[in-house]
């Protein structure tokens, strides 16, 4: 409401009072939550009682509490992922409880911690230094080490959040779809998204992409561009995420309709599609974490090495010291490579090996509190949305 009348404000130069409107955390992720529900029982209703068999959904709960205590899960109520009723209706009522599930589920929460206060932190107070510079007092080089980190900050921030919501839930008995599977090893933009916030790609292909056609009816290149301007929308209400929005949609339009042109044969080596990902991925980083377009489009320019530049005071050591700089490494590495995997096939051989993980698990604890303590507070990038 405030966007629309501060645009409207702009547009007709009139005075019209925006309201001041304070919204609890997290109204997103549980509002989406809830519309699930409804849209799933309306659909088991049609499914039921009309014969529409292409409808999928579930039952209406009539318990409140078991409802209440659906809506208001707290490990993931305030930055996702996003759960489905269909998806933990059967946990609500019976969850399998045992020591070894406990014991699983707070090393997933130590993982994700780490992910957050070491590398997430870490990322991000080099990101930030760097952004508060103007484009014209940075060096191409310092641009894209910027846009690098904030790359790896919002995704260990994000993934993170999700690993201690997932370990947490199953402490308590519940088990979550995964949120998070390697996005940066894409080599597309569609695929891209099907592993980027899985939670909320698969919210909006289901309850608004397939709705509208999806790729039966309609236009399909029309639906793809809309959802991805609502995802956009969804993350705040700015023209930056308004624009994010838009880019993405462009993008996968485009792919789209390379898939369905004849160029479809041409085979493309794996390295230049996923440079060409991860050169869109990391741009529109840049335009989502940016204050405004222009200054988005300033900071991408110096990316290109496009305009003047008038001063830079610090050389690139100056942001990556040599912590700074081995916890990017690290960063990449764990980016790139399926670590989640080697940790499950060490934690099934011998007891040794099991010993050995959750030893790991405990230094990797205190290591977090004692960078914790040493660091100022940082909340979670997705606790604005």
């Amino acid at each position: 409401m405030n966007f629309i009348v501060v645009n409207i404000n702009g547009l007709l130069g009139s005075s019209i009072e925006a309201g001041e409107i304070i919204l609890p955390i997290g109204i997103s992720f549980y509002t989406f939550q809830s519309l699930s529900y409804l849209i799933d029982v309306y659909r088991y209703t049609e499914r039921k009682y009309f014969g529409n068999e292409s409808l999928n959904g579930c039952q209406v709960q009539k318990n409140p509490f078991n409802l209440l205590l659906y809506i208001s899960l707290f490990p993931q109520l305030i930055a996702g992922p996003i759960v489905r009723y269909r998806d933990v209706s059967n946990q609500i009522k019976i969850r399998v409880h045992s020591v070894e599930k406990c014991s699983r589920g707070l090393e997933r929460f130590i993982y994700g911690l780490a992910r957050k206060v070491i590398v997430a932190d870490t990322m991000g107070s080099a990101a930030d230094k760097i952004f508060a510079l103007e484009a014209v007092n940075m060096t191409t080089g310092i641009a894209w080490i910027g846009a690098v980190c904030y790359t790896l900050q919002i995704y260990f921030d994000f993934s993170g959040y999700s690993d201690m919501a997932i370990g947490l839930a199953e402490v308590f008995g519940f088990d979550f779809l995964e949120n998070f599977n390697y996005p940066y090893i894409s080599k597309s933009i569609t695929e891209f998204w099907r592993r980027w916030h899985i939670s909320l790609s698969s919210w909006f292909r289901d309850y608004v992409y397939i709705p509208l056609g999806g790729n039966k009816s309609g236009n399909v290149y029309i639906n793809l561009f809309i959802v991805f301007l609502l995802t956009g929308i969804w993350h705040g209400a700015e023209w930056t995420f308004f624009l994010w929005g838009i880019w993405y949609g462009l993008f996968i339009v485009m792919e789209r309709l390379l898939k369905n042109s004849r160029l479809a044969g041409i085979r493309i080596p794996l390295p230049f599609r996923w440079f060409y990902t991860m050169s869109v991925v990391i741009a529109g980083w840049v335009l989502f974490r940016a204050d405004s377009f222009l200054e988005a489009v300033g900071y991408i320019k110096r990316m290109a090495g496009i305009g003047r530049m008038e001063f830079s005071p610090f050389t690139w050591r100056y942001y990556l010291d040599n912590k700074t700089l081995f916890i990017l490494i690290v960063a990449v590495i764990l980016s790139l490579l399926p670590v989640k995997g080697q940790i499950e096939k060490l934690r099934q051989g011998s007891a040794v090996r099991e010993a050995c993980v959750k030893g790991f698990s405990v230094v990797l604890l205190i290591v977090c509190f004692l960078t914790m303590v040493n660091n100022s507070y940082s909340p979670f990038i997705y606790f604005r949305f």
